[in-house]
């Protein structure tokens, strides 16, 4: 599919409706743009993150920062 949307002079632009339909994206979504060398740019929608989980989750690590996990982990 090859949608087209003008930019305007605040760097704003909408995105397509068959882009948004596609993408399943609804008002309040977020959307990650990636950038390749070549500069090709890829969009895609994104789900928020959920830092709570993430810092119970950062308790249980602990155990795996002890020097003898880095010595045999380190040639991974």
């Amino acid at each position: 599919m090859i949608a087209i949307a003008k930019v305007t002079a605040k760097g704003q632009t909408t995105i397509p409706q068959d882009v948004r339909t596609a993408l399943k994206v609804t008002p309040g979504d977020l959307i990650a743009w990636e950038v390749g060398t070549d500069g090709k740019a890829t969009v895609r929608r994104v789900q928020p993150v959920d830092l709570e989980y993430l810092h119970a989750v950062e308790g249980t690590l602990g155990e795996w920062a002890g020097t003898a996990d880095e010595e045999a982990y380190r040639g991974l």
